[in-house]
């Protein structure tokens, strides 16, 4: 085809670094023509009374995409920014640039899926392909030592047999040079407030971390510095007090940063300063990301194991006083209230902080856990959507993983904060 032209669509893939369908839709076109669209589904309120993305995510997101843009710039090009639904402005972008074909990163939570079929249907009737592909893992499917319908649902045996016969493929480079469709209007981000964000004054994004590649590649490498808190404290007791995290996971979710980008730094470190629990930590969330986004493509709504789970939705969906006063850090134990106010004023709370608060809403509490992974899924900044829920359906002991259910003994991991806390049960 002469001139082919292929628009290429982010969506949580928002960096050039190690970018296979960046950099497939540069080798197999004359040019690109890269779109994002501000789909309003992602800012309407959901059936939990929650919004679907919160304040401090969309910031995220409208810092990541600010450092795309200018990336893409720095190249003589730019990024087409569109609000609105894709499956309502793909059909007048293909006709009018002359698209030959589409390339997106699939996702494997249902909403995103069905997001992925509709724009499929509605290009099929164009003649023009969709073409998938799958970035957001440490391990591509192919590449794993078993196909999809017969990945082990235990996480235990998905981590040995994948470390013991996989392996993790290098990193794409960043290209060099694009060639960029001729347009003339490329469109802008939107405000906060023209997300449908209703601001106070008293939102403070001072000291907040920064969206985007860049500052994503940045960070990284700041932990692996020689004099780096991660490459210092290197002991488990401190490790398991200070709740140390690595802090990766916002770029990691709107895709700044490749997974194999931080697991290749990952390695390069431990080549330079030897074992290290942190170094080890990081490994292991990465493969907890990996195994939940597998459980979604192989299992879908099914990996929760709940039966007439749409209705259970519904029915907790008006839960009163105990789930608000948990949402606002007012249960009156303290550790839960502390990880809460960290939640609710930086959209950021390390893995052992969400662990509590969740086996306390759903093993204290007795709330249903959906109510719990949906005030999650406003107000991380983090939010994945695989991890979250699958991380909530494991702690209310509903995952495909009967052996590693993914809760904790309350009296214990107080004890070992040193925080005083009234009598409660133990959800070991």
């Amino acid at each position: 085809m002469k001139n082919k032209k292929i628009l290429v669509w982010f969506r949580n893939d928002l960096r050039l670094h190690d970018n296979e369908m960046l950099v497939e839709a540069i080798a197999k076109s004359d040019s690109i023509l890269p779109v994002y669209f501000f789909d309003p589904r992602y800012f309407d309120e959901t059936r939990f009374g929650t919004a679907k993305t919160g304040v401090f995510r969309a910031e995220f997101l409208r810092g990541s995409l600010k450092s795309l843009r200018s990336a893409f710039r720095k190249m003589g090009g730019d990024i087409l920014f569109v609000q609105g639904r894709p499956e309502d402005y793909l059909k007048e972008l293909v006709e009018r640039f002359d698209i030959a074909e589409v390339y997106h990163h699939r996702e494997v939570a249902p909403e995103e899926t069905l997001i992925s079929d509709n724009v499929e249907d509605l290009l099929w009737t164009l003649k023009v392909n969709l073409r998938h592909f799958i970035g957001h893992t440490l391990y591509n499917k192919e590449d794993l030592p078993f196909p999809i319908k017969d990945i082990p649902d235990v996480f235990s045996q998905f981590k040995k047999k994948t470390e013991r016969d996989a392996i993790v493929k290098s990193c794409f480079s960043s290209p060099e040079s694009i060639a960029f469709v001729e347009n003339q209007e490329w469109g802008e981000i939107p405000s906060l407030e023209e997300l449908g964000f209703i601001l106070n004054g008293n939102e403070n994004f001072n000291g907040y971390p920064e969206g985007g590649e860049e500052a994503g590649l940045g960070h990284l490498k700041s932990l692996f510095a020689a004099d780096s808190t991660i490459y210092l404290k290197n002991g488990k007791n401190n490790a398991d007090k200070s709740g140390l995290s690595s802090q990766l996971s916002a770029w990691l979710a709107l895709g700044c940063l490749s997974p194999r980008m931080v697991y290749w730094q990952v390695k390069d470190a431990e080549s330079k300063f030897g074992p290290n629990i942190h170094f080890n930590q990081i490994l292991l969330g990465l493969l907890w990301r990996d195994y939940f986004r597998f459980m979604f493509k192989k299992h879908g709504i099914a990996f929760f194991q709940e039966e007439k789970l749409e209705n259970e939705v519904l029915y907790a969906a008006v839960e009163g006083d105990a789930l608000d006063n948990w949402k606002l850090g007012k249960t009156g134990n303290p550790i839960v209230d502390k990880y809460m106010f960290d939640l609710n004023t930086t959209g950021f709370i390390p893995h052992i902080g969400r662990q509590l608060v969740a086996t306390y809403l759903i093993h204290v509490q007795k709330i249903h856990w959906t109510c719990g992974a949906a005030y999650f899924e406003e107000k991380l900044i983090d939010y994945a959507a695989a991890s979250n829920w699958g991380n909530w359906a494991s702690i209310a002991g509903l995952s495909k993983d009967v052996k590693s259910k993914n809760s904790v003994d309350l009296n214990k991991q107080f004890k070992i904060l040193e925080v005083e806390i009234p009598d409660q049960p133990s959800f070991a």
